[in-house]
């Protein structure tokens, strides 16, 4: 995807999404090479128990894993949605081609920044991989999976990902995914659970400000790419919890009356102090919920491997 289509892209999501009653911005904008950055860091607080949790899943369970993954030692591809920095799913490359399994990795993420340092990475620390990273969302990459063909396909999709979807918009993806699933194929989920309350808003609320400055950066890069004016002074970063929904939720809010204008996109947005934008939802599941989600979307749950707290699971997925 060239620069010019994910500009074109971001400036017609962003003056969809600020024209709006409740003003909202996709998540996935969040990623430019600052925000990868800044998502690195929040990973690294001792606050963000996520990236641990799923950490202590790959590094303990493994081999449990690739019984799932690989329980007839066939050639499969390995296709990860969201890819990210690598730094978790490594421990499952290393061991896949430790257990001497023909297969081939298959990264898919929208920052091509990331996917760079993520080859990089995976050349020197695993030069024998078979890497082919591509560079599109979600949806482009279901289409480019219809390539696939003469091997299992085994779909990952980690990091509590599918916790940015809005209920109605997962159920739609993950059909369109299964659609795509031929029979033995495999998905693998890493999702957060419903918890005390309080250690979730903190891994989207803490104190030294990682994570609003990722939640800000969002208006820097509207400054730095669309011409916008955000002045950062006059917004802060906002995080909220609900625990019957599940729903974590960031939002940045105007703190004064003001206009915010674009001069790339000759747009003005008009915000009332205490007008907010909607910046992400990050929703937590009970194991009840993901059976039920399962069934729902076609697919029937093989395993689920939890971290010693029981904070998260990796759920395995089959085509029913």
């Amino acid at each position: 995807m060239s620069t010019t289509t994910q500009l074109s892209q971001f400036a017609t999501d962003t003056m969809e999404g600020l024209s709006r009653p409740q003003k909202v911005m996709l998540s996935k904008y969040f990623y430019d090479a600052k925000g990868d950055a800044i998502f690195q860091q929040i990973m690294a607080m001792p606050e963000y128990y996520l990236t641990r949790s799923e950490m202590e899943i790959f590094q303990t369970q493994k081999d449990a894993i690739f019984n799932q993954v690989c329980p007839k030692g066939l050639p499969f591809n390995l296709i990860e949605l969201g890819a990210g920095d690598g730094s978790k799913t490594k421990v499952l490359l290393k061991h896949f081609l430790k257990m001497g399994i023909d297969f081939t990795y298959y990264p898919v993420d929208i920052s091509q920044n990331i996917l760079d340092e993520l080859v990089a990475m995976l050349k020197n620390e695993i030069p024998e991989l078979d890497v082919h990273p591509l560079n599109m969302d979600y949806f482009e990459a279901l289409k480019h999976m219809e390539q696939f063909t003469g091997r299992k396909n085994v779909t990952m999709f980690l990091g509590s990902n599918i916790g940015n979807f809005q209920v109605e918009r997962l159920d739609r993806f993950l059909k369109k995914l299964q659609g795509y699933f031929k029979p033995n194929d495999k998905l693998l989920l890493g999702v957060d659970l419903k918890k005390d309350p309080d250690i979730i808003l903190e891994a989207y609320n803490d104190k030294p400000g990682i994570t609003a400055s990722f939640n800000m950066n969002l208006l820097v890069r509207m400054n730095n790419e669309l011409g916008a004016d955000f002045d950062l002074n006059q917004f802060k970063h906002y995080a909220m919890y609900e625990p019957v929904t599940g729903e974590a939720r960031s939002y940045v809010v105007s703190l004064v009356d003001q206009v915010v204008r674009f001069s790339e996109l000759d747009f003005e947005v008009n915000f009332e102090k205490g007008e907010c934008i909607h910046t992400e939802i990050s929703r937590k599941y009970s194991v009840k919920n993901l059976n039920h989600l399962s069934e729902k979307c076609g697919f029937v749950t093989s395993a689920n491997f939890f971290d010693s707290k029981q904070y998260y699971v990796n759920t395995m997925w089959e085509v029913v």
